[in-house]
């Protein structure tokens, strides 16, 4: 439903992580569409629609137009929206909302604070970095792990169960891996190339059975590196989702830069099903 030409155009215009087709469609596996300058993905009986506009201001009124026009041509029982801000056409149908901020880095203008890069220089005398672009059973195993000790939300869940076929498929992710001298995986971090103007930070997990302090932090500078190889000033952090992971992404140089809300409408007759269920089908009807 989006002609080569049209993701070229959404990937040089790009500011957040939703606005990569190649993300959006491996994790959803829904069929992308432009309505002006606003993505959306829909399948089965759910619309995702990407309230960020890729070549204007974000004016409510005109977002909510747009939005009512996919809802129309569609005919959703489900919408998720996110955007900076709900357009109040949806509140009526809106029965979750969640708020808040994508963080970014300009990897040029932060400075490095020494006892990161201290940190760092340790944890690289016990550790092996590698880069690639696959996802193995040791990852899993870390996933598996940090899903039990840690309480995220839902989705952040699911995007961690996501990664293996994700990883697998796409062309423009990266795995950073941690190795220790045995060859024992102790941390890993995805980022996401698929943006002309910046990397994005997907998500990362270390062990805590091997575990090695400060390893987040060398794949962190790794990170750095692999940016700038690819001719980009800017990391997109992602969401602050809770307090670990924002003191983490602050204490690297990431400030908010951008509001996020989601909101999830759900239209008369509509079944029962989540966010979560649309986006897991794959793993039953590839």
């Amino acid at each position: 439903m989006i002609t080569p030409a049209e993701e070229a155009y959404t990937r040089a215009q790009a500011y957040v992580p939703e606005h990569i087709v190649s993300l959006m469609t491996l994790i959803s596996h829904g069929d992308p569409f432009l309505i002006e300058d606003y993505l959306g993905l829909v399948k089965d009986n759910w619309l995702i629609f990407v309230g960020y506009p890729l070549a204007s201001n974000f004016l409510r009124e005109r977002c909510g137009g747009i939005v009512q026009r996919a809802v129309e041509t569609f005919r959703p029982e489900y919408l998720w929206f996110i955007g900076p801000e709900i357009p109040p056409s949806l509140l009526d149908a809106c029965k979750e909302r969640q708020t808040d901020q994508y963080y970014n880095i300009d990897i040029e203008q932060t400075k490095l604070k020494p006892s990161l890069q201290k940190a760092a220089d340790k944890a690289a005398e016990e550790l092996i970095v590698e880069r690639g672009h696959s996802i193995s059973k040791e990852h899993e195993a870390l996933i598996s792990e940090l899903l039990k000790r840690e309480k995220l939300p839902a989705r952040v869940r699911e995007l961690y169960r996501a990664m293996p076929d994700y990883v697998g498929h796409s062309s423009s992710a990266w795995i950073l891996n941690a190795l220790d001298k045995t060859g024992k995986l102790c941390a890993f971090t995805v980022v996401e190339l698929g943006a002309k103007n910046f990397s994005t930070y997907v998500l990362g997990s270390h062990s805590k059975k091997h575990y090695v302090p400060h390893a987040s932090d060398l794949l962190f500078l790794e990170m750095i590196k692999l940016t700038r190889e690819h001719g980009k000033n800017t990391i997109n952090l992602g969401l602050g989702v809770n307090e670990g992971i924002r003191r983490f992404k602050e204490k690297w140089g990431g400030k908010p830069f951008l509001r996020y809300e989601f909101c999830e409408c759900r239209y008369a007759a509509a079944r029962k099903v989540s966010l979560i269920d649309a986006l897991m089908r794959k793993y039953n009807h590839p």
